[in-house]
C-alpha cells in the first residue's frame, strides 16, 4: 500500500485545545480539507480562522475525513468521542490516528470497536508543547502496524519533526512509551528541585548549582533544557496538574498489574498527589516543584 497523499486528503480533527489548535493550522497547510470539532463551541472560530470546517458533532466530523485524529485530555474523553455514531460516520478502511496520552489498558477497547468497524488504528501520542505543535516539531511515539504508519507518515511529517516519528511498537505500545517519558521527566523535575534547594539551604549559589549540574554526570534533559524555565520563575502552564496526576497513576497502575517495581514512580504520584490538592487542577508543569519550594521556603529564582 502507499503513501496517503496529503494534498489529497480529507483530514477530520476532534479537539481544538491548545494542542489541537496549532496542529490544525499545520494540518490545513498540507490536506485537501480538514473538518474540526470540540465540545467547546467557543472554539469554532479558532477553526475558520485557520482554514478548516466547522461540525457540530463528532460524528459529522468523522463523515467528512479519510482520516480522522484525534487530541483530547485523557482516555475518558476518547471513549466519550470515539463511540459508534462516529465509528459508523468513518468509511471501512478509514484511519483513526490518535494523538492523546493515554492509558493502553484504557484505549484496548476503543480499538478494538474501531476495528470490528473496519477502521485502522494508530496511536501516537506526542512529545512537546504548544510552541512545538505550531511550529510542526512534535515528536510522536506510534503505536501500531508499521505499514500503516510508512503510508501515513508524509500526513504526520506536517505536525511533526520527521526524524522524530518513531514506530515504537504495536498496538499499546506508543501510549506505554509515553507514559514512561512522562514519568521520567516529572521525575527528574522534582528530583533536580530536591537537589537544588538543599543546596540552596546548605550555602551554595543557584548558578553554581546550575551550572555544574548541567555540565556533570547529573545532567538531564530537564536540566539542560528546561530548567532554565524553571529559574525564571515559569512553572510551565501547559497541561493541567490533574491530567499530570492521572497519567503518573496509570504508571504506578501498570507497573503492579506487571508486577515491576515502582517505588520511585509512586513517590512523585504520591507528590504530585499532595500538589493537586494544594493548588487544585491548575495548569503547571512544575507546580510539584512550586510545592516542594513553598515548604522549603526558597524560591528557586536566577
Amino acid at each position: 500500500m502507499g503513501s496517503y497523499d496529503p494534498a489529497m486528503s480529507r483530514i477530520g480533527l476532534i479537539g481544538m485545545g491548545r494542542m489541537g489548535a496549532p496542529i490544525c493550522a499545520n494540518l490545513v497547510s498540507v490536506a485537501r480539507a480538514v473538518a474540526v470539532h470540540d465540545v467547546d463551541p467557543a472554539r469554532e472560530q479558532a477553526a475558520w480562522a485557520c482554514g478548516a470546517t466547522w461540525c457540530s458533532s463528532a460524528p459529522e466530523t468523522a463523515a467528512a475525513a479519510d482520516v480522522l485524529i484525534t487530541v483530547l485530555p485523557g482516555p475518558a474523553d476518547v471513549d466519550t468521542v470515539m463511540s459508534d455514531a462516529v465509528l459508523d460516520a468513518l468509511a471501512p478502511g478509514a484511519t483513526w490516528i490518535d494523538l492523546t496520552s493515554s492509558s493502553p489498558t484504557a484505549a484496548a477497547p476503543v480499538r478494538e470497536r474501531a476495528r470490528a468497524h473496519g477502521v485502522e488504528v494508530l496511536e501516537a501520542p506526542m512529545g512537546g508543547g504548544p510552541d512545538d505543535a505550531r511550529a510542526g516539531r512534535l515528536r510522536l511515539f506510534v503505536g501500531g502496524d508499521g505499514d500503516l504508519l510508512a503510508r501515513h507518515r508524509p500526513l504526520l511529517a506536517a505536525i511533526a519533526d520527521p526524524d522524530a516519528i518513531t514506530h515504537v511498537g504495536g498496538p499499546g505500545a506508543g501510549y506505554t512509551i509515553k507514559l514512561l517519558v512522562n514519568m521520567l521527566w516529572f521525575g527528574q523535575a522534582v528530583a533536580t528541585a530536591e537537589a537544588l534547594l538543599l543546596g540552596r539551604r546548605a550555602g551554595i549559589a543557584l548558578d553554581v548549582l546550575r551550572d555544574t549540574f548541567a555540565d556533570s554526570a547529573a545532567s538531564s534533559e530537564f536540566i539542560r533544557r528546561d530548567l532554565p524555565s524553571l529559574l525564571a520563575g515559569d512553572y510551565l502552564a501547559s497541561f493541567g496538574l490533574d491530567h499530570i496526576h492521572d497519567q503518573l497513576a496509570t504508571v504506578t497502575s501498570l507497573a503492579r498489574d506487571l508486577a515491576t517495581p515502582h517505588d520511585i514512580s509512586e513517590a512523585v504520584r504520591r507528590l504530585h498527589q499532595q500538589a493537586l490538592k494544594r493548588y487544585g487542577p491548575a495548569d503547571g508543569e512544575l507546580l510539584a516543584v512550586a510545592l516542594l519550594e513553598e515548604r522549603t521556603g526558597i524560591r528557586l529564582r536566577e
